[in-house]
């Protein structure tokens, strides 16, 4: 079952799933963040923060100097490696934010319906941990709704 989640993830952050997270996320998937302690759960506040790392996390754009980056592995986000076993998926990543250097991996758990029930994001160096939170703070305080 990992498999298709894993394909419908891919196809999310391509742009072209129709119903986006809505689709992939269980409505009590827990979300493990390398910034915040405890665990958050639920569809709305994992989409959140899925939604925040889609706007930190894409990586430094700069002018493709090579082949290679032309096709998108230059400083952007891009999963370098994917081991798929039963329910589980670990993706590892990397990417370039202000110019430092991001590595990490999400683990995905799906259920018996290919609904993401759990979602845990590692990161490193601490430099890029840093980074992050800094930058993952900012564009959660932006998309939080107007009370």
């Amino acid at each position: 079952m990992i498999e298709q989640t894993i394909a419908q993830w891919h196809e999310f952050l391509r742009g072209r799933l129709e119903g986006g997270l809505d689709v992939l996320l269980h409505d009590d998937v827990v979300f493990y963040s390398p910034i915040v302690f405890t665990p958050q759960q639920g569809k709305a506040i994992t989409k959140l923060y899925l939604e925040a790392a889609g706007q930190t996390l894409p990586g430094d754009k700069a002018a493709p100097t090579s082949a290679a980056d032309a096709e998108g592995s230059g400083g952007g986000f891009r999963y370098t490696k994917q081991v798929l076993a039963g329910d589980t998926a670990v993706l590892e990543f990397e990417t370039t934010v202000e110019g430092k250097y991001v590595n990490g991996v999400d683990i995905i758990r799906c259920d018996d319906h290919g609904k993401i029930v759990e979602f845990r994001v590692m990161i490193r160096p601490l430099q890029a941990v840093n980074l992050v939170h800094r930058q993952m703070g900012a564009m959660l305080e932006k998309m939080k709704p107007a009370e």
